[in-house]
């Protein structure tokens, strides 16, 4: 989780600095169409062992990773990263809220209160002290909504598939996805809040952005491995908390990219969310050993 979260950080900021040349839709297609090729040759080289099925939750994994991966990446290129990173890490609390209403766990005080103080944390960075919201931070909101909702899914299916064939799931829709998009593009007119949904496909033509997409594909694609491994894992608490070190590192890196550095209700609303988060996994898991 620890490499995972650097390396999620470094390919935030390689998806800052495309974003330059390229739209965000452009930078997911590219990096999860290597993805798959890189998680097909895997495949043949060791065929998966389990037995597979359910078919309709591996599609589900891979739309909520899409949907979490496009907001995720348009938001890097309008809003600080660390700023972006931080709330897309706001899917723990998701996570509780989800359990809640989809799965009937229990809401208890402690993850209530700690729910509270993670959306404290989310209204701190948002700023949303006058009547104009930022739209992007809302989107980055979403982002975390949708992310919580594919690592629950992760959940379901992780006995009985491959963790590669729930990546492949992953990037596979990835790449669908935005060349559907592509090519319904030039025949609507959408409003110009939906319009990095639909932009037009441009092929790079240099050299450079072509090596910084092959390395970003690379390191993301070894980043979701990572991730879906370490999620795969029964020592939640413990991976929660680690995975919070990919904001310091989105941090570090958005500034040595021309970010201004978080003023002080950023820090405290950074500090809220991953205290609430840990609160919240921590909950989780404690409540999970008491079933065993």
């Amino acid at each position: 989780m620890l490499l995972g979260a650097l390396i999620s950080a470094l390919n935030g900021a390689l998806a800052k600095i495309l974003s330059e040349d390229m739209s965000a839709l452009e930078i997911v297609f590219f990096r999860n169409i290597i993805g798959v090729a890189l998680i097909l040759y895997t495949l043949k080289h060791t065929p998966p062992k389990l037995r597979g099925g359910k078919i309709h939750l591996l599609f589900t994994r891979g739309l909520f990773g899409f949907t979490a991966m496009i907001l995720f990446f348009y938001t890097i290129t309008t809003i600080p990263l660390g700023e972006a990173i931080t709330l897309n890490k706001t899917s723990p609390l998701f996570v509780a809220i989800l359990a809640y209403y989809l799965l009937g766990e229990e809401l208890s005080r402690k993850t209530a209160f700690a729910l509270f103080i993670g959306f404290a944390g989310i209204v701190l960075i948002t700023k949303p002290f006058t009547m104009a919201i930022s739209y992007e931070h809302i989107l980055g909101v979403l982002g975390g909504f949708f992310a919580a909702a594919a690592y629950t899914t992760i959940k379901k299916i992780k006995d009985i598939y491959d963790s590669r064939i729930i990546v492949l799931s992953f990037v596979g829709v990835g790449t669908l996805l935005p060349a559907l998009l592509f090519l319904v593009a030039p025949f609507i007119q959408t409003p110009e809040s939906f319009a990095f949904l639909f932009p037009e496909f441009i092929l790079p033509t240099t050299l450079n952005i072509w090596l910084l997409i092959l390395f970003m594909a690379l390191i993301s694609t070894l980043s979701q491995w990572l991730l879906t491994k370490a999620y795969s894992s029964s020592n939640l608490s413990i991976i929660g908390v680690i995975s919070y070190t990919n904001i310091p590192f989105a941090v570090g890196f958005g500034f040595l990219l021309g970010d201004k550095f978080p003023d002080m209700l950023t820090l405290i609303g950074i500090g809220l969310i991953v205290i609430g988060g840990y609160l919240v996994t921590k909950k989780s898991s404690i409540r999970r050993v008491i079933k065993r």
